[in-house]
This record gives structure tokens, sequence and C-alpha cells, in this order.
């Protein structure tokens, strides 16, 4: 019998692990409160420490978009690329 997973949205993610940053209460407490599992929070802890300095990097939302939008644009041109190079090569037999 398998267990169901729970999928949790960003913005609850972010809740829960802000409230377990500010150490008002225990690991077990919130994962009583909110039924996470301790591990789990303790995860979400560990990721919102982790992703806090890039909110100050300087770059705005927009920009930072446009930069991940160019590389995702990129990496399907270098996969095209190498789709072309692969027929051009068994076209020519080499």
């Amino acid at each position: 019998m398998g267990s169901m997973r729970k999928y949790f949205g960003k913005e609850f993610k972010a809740k829960v692990a802000f409230e377990a940053l500010k150490n008002l209460k225990t690991t077990a407490e919130l994962s009583s409160e909110y039924d996470v599992h301790a591990t789990q929070i303790t995860q979400w802890k560990k990721e919102l420490k982790e992703g806090l300095p890039s909110l100050f990097s300087g770059k705005p939302r927009s920009e930072q978009k446009q930069q991940e939008k160019m590389v995702d644009d990129l990496y399907k041109r270098i996969g095209q690329l190498e789709m072309d190079n692969n027929w051009l090569k068994k076209k020519l037999h080499l």
C-alpha cells in the first residue's frame, strides 16, 4: 500500500518555512499545526535560508526572467544544431 504524496504550493511552503525560520514554535509544533512532516519543514527552512541572499542580488525580476528565457532559447537552439549536425553526418556518411 503506497502513500499518496501531498502537493504543497510555493506560497504554503514559504509560509511554513518562514514560520520555522522565526523559531517561535518548534518544528514538531509546526508539523502538527500545518500537517507537514518535520523533515519536510526542515528542508523548506534550509531552502529559504539559501535562497534569501538572491533576493538582494540587485537584478530586477524582469531582468532575471529575461535571462532565464534567453538561456532556455539557447538550449533549444543548441539542440536544433545538434540534430542538424547529426542529420548532415548521416547524409555525408561521416
